[in-house]
């Protein structure tokens, strides 16, 4: 049920109920509560059911049929779906794989313009880097350069970062609730160094990923530029009409 005292949006934690009931309870084709029976059943607004619905048809969980109602889509049970994904060491336990983190180096610098424009800070402003590398059963899979605006996360330090995954700091330390994350992908080659720490052959294939992450005021909280290994890291996307 709603948690009126979870740090988490209501309209989230609507998603995750009907996702859940959607997955364990139910078939494709079948229909939906209308708004009207969700606000009575979950104590809820028809505001955060309308926004619930809607990041549930985005993640193609649900279809609408004009006139009749909204049904349960099919789902792939093996597709990975992109708005669970931006958090490794979640994705790494769905997949049940133990995820573990190596802090390759933790530095506080001043921003460049790219790094400034992308923060959202001016040029000049005090930016973290942190590189980590992500392995999944102590495998390499992930070499990560993220990027936070330090007026954001003032007295992080790399301990913190090595004991606890970095998404829990946001939420549990700085009160910081992740509303979207949005990510690019491209192909590329792996330099000497990112093919050394990702224990594979020079030049190798990799998967490239940039990532920025936004809070609930909208404002950009994480920066992020990975490189992942082909051979191990696949997306899968679905593609909705």
């Amino acid at each position: 049920m709603i948690n009126r005292n979870d740090k988490r949006p209501i309209y989230y934690q609507l998603v995750e109920i009907l996702r859940s009931k959607i997955e364990n309870e139910m078939t494709p084709n079948d229909k939906m509560l209308s708004e009207r029976g969700i606000c009575e059943q979950y104590g809820v607004s028809r505001t955060t059911v309308r926004l619930a619905m809607a990041e549930l048809e985005h993640m193609g969980y649900i279809y609408k049929r004009h006139g009749k109602g909204t049904f349960v889509a099919a789902l792939n049970k093996n597709s990975q779906n992109l708005m669970d994904s931006y958090s490794f060491t979640d994705h790494m336990k769905e997949q049940g794989k133990n995820p573990s983190t190596k802090v390759l180096s933790f530095e506080t610098l001043e921003s460049t313009n790219y790094f400034a424009e992308n923060l959202g800070i001016s040029p000049g402003e005090k930016m973290i880097k942190i590189t980590r590398l992500r392995l999944a059963d102590e495998l390499p899979m992930m070499l990560e350069r993220t990027y936070l605006p330090m007026k954001s996360f003032s007295g992080l330090t790399e301990d913190m970062v090595t004991k606890k995954p970095l998404y829990e700091i946001f939420r549990e330390n700085y009160s910081e609730i992740i509303k979207v994350a949005d990510e690019e992908f491209s192909a590329g080659l792996l330099s000497d160094r990112e093919a050394q720490l990702l224990e594979v052959p020079v030049d190798s294939a990799c998967l490239k990923l940039l990532r920025t992450t936004y809070n609930n005021d909208n404002r950009v909280i994480e920066f992020t530029l990975s490189v992942a290994r082909s051979d191990k890291f696949v997306y899968k996307v679905r593609h909705l009409r």
